[in-house]
């Protein structure tokens, strides 16, 4: 019999594969499940406006899976930013100023990018082995409610997608979205979602 774990590992490799080919995942996240792509490659990150039918002026997340990764993403990151990672057990999502190695379509505005580090988790797994950071946007068509849960979640967006992960025991789990969080290069926090 197949283990979790076993599982997890092969379903990430099936994955990494579709990323790789430039293509578009739906996957469970450490909140909801998310459509993801490799952050750096334009088309890909094209794909999943479309299938969203959102604005191209908004931005999306990134998920990395450590240090090393966050920092390959942003020219700095506030202590606080580090202390906050480091003591928070609930998925938190920082907004930094100064990404950089990431497509300019995942890129708000305003210059800044949010990004969670994804902890004990399948989509820690897959980040950490697809050794880039993975756009993490909610499966659902732009302005319709967000599914919390694989169950919930539009066929549209089903069929839209080039792979969906399947691990059985992440489809009933019913999950919220993140904390978001601004942090200034000097360590002022504002609040964006509790």
């Amino acid at each position: 019999m197949v283990t979790q774990k076993e599982l997890e590992i092969e379903q990430a490799y099936k994955a990494i594969e579709t990323l790789k080919d430039g293509g578009v995942i739906l996957y469970p996240t450490d909140t909801i499940w998310g459509l993801g792509c490799d952050a750096n490659n334009d088309k890909a990150v094209q794909k999943i406006v479309d299938i969203k039918q959102r604005s191209e002026s908004k931005s999306m997340l990134v998920l990395v899976a450590n240090d090393a990764q966050l920092n390959r993403c942003v020219h700095f990151v506030p202590e606080m930013a580090w202390d906050l990672i480091d003591v928070t057990d609930t998925p938190l999502t920082i907004i930094y100023s100064g990404p950089k190695n990431i497509s300019q379509k995942v890129i708000a505005e305003d210059g800044s990018i949010g990004i969670r580090m994804v902890k004990k988790c399948f989509a820690n797994e897959l980040t950490k082995r697809f050794n880039k950071p993975l756009v993490s946007t909610s499966a659902n068509i732009s302005g319709t409610k967000t599914p919390l849960s694989f169950n919930d979640i539009d066929s549209a967006i089903l069929s839209a997608v080039d792979y969906v992960v399947d691990l059985p025991s992440e489809k009933n789990r019913i999950a919220k979205p993140s904390a978001i969080i601004k942090i200034s290069e000097s360590g002022d926090i504002q609040i964006i979602r509790k």
